[in-house]
C-alpha cells in the first residue's frame, strides 16, 4: 500500500512539473507556416522588428541633412544608432552629419 502511494505521489509530482513547461512555448503563424517559439527568442525578434519600422529610412535622413545645410551628398553611412551623412554645404565645404536612426533628431553637424 505504502509503494502505491509512493508511485502515486510521484507520477502527480512528475505531472504537476510537466505542466509549466509545456506552456513556456508559443505558437506562431506566419509566412513559413506555424512555429512553436521560445518567448524570450518571440521577445527578441519583436524588438528588432519594431526597431526596424520606427526607425527613419535612409532618405528621410537624408532629407533631414540637406535641411541642415548639406547640398551635395557624397556618402551615407548607417551605424548601429545613427545615419552619418557626408557632403558638401552651398559654399563648397565639408560637412558631416548625424542623425538619430530612431526618431531622426540630428545629433551633430560638422
Amino acid at each position: 500500500m505504502l509503494k502505491k502511494f509512493i508511485i502515486i505521489g510521484a507520477a502527480s509530482l512528475m505531472a504537476l512539473t510537466a505542466v509549466p513547461q509545456s506552456f513556456a512555448q508559443t505558437i506562431q503563424l506566419g509566412p513559413n507556416g506555424v512555429r512553436l517559439v521560445e518567448p524570450e527568442r518571440m521577445d527578441r525578434r519583436d524588438r528588432r522588428e519594431r526597431d526596424r519600422r520606427d526607425e527613419i529610412s535612409e532618405r528621410q535622413a537624408v532629407r533631414i541633412a540637406k535641411s541642415e545645410g548639406v547640398r551635395t551628398v557624397d556618402d551615407v553611412r548607417k551605424t548601429r544608432s545613427r545615419y552619418v551623412i557626408e557632403g558638401l554645404d552651398r559654399r563648397g565645404n565639408d560637412i558631416e552629419v548625424s542623425i538619430d536612426r530612431r526618431n531622426g533628431d540630428v545629433i551633430s553637424v560638422n
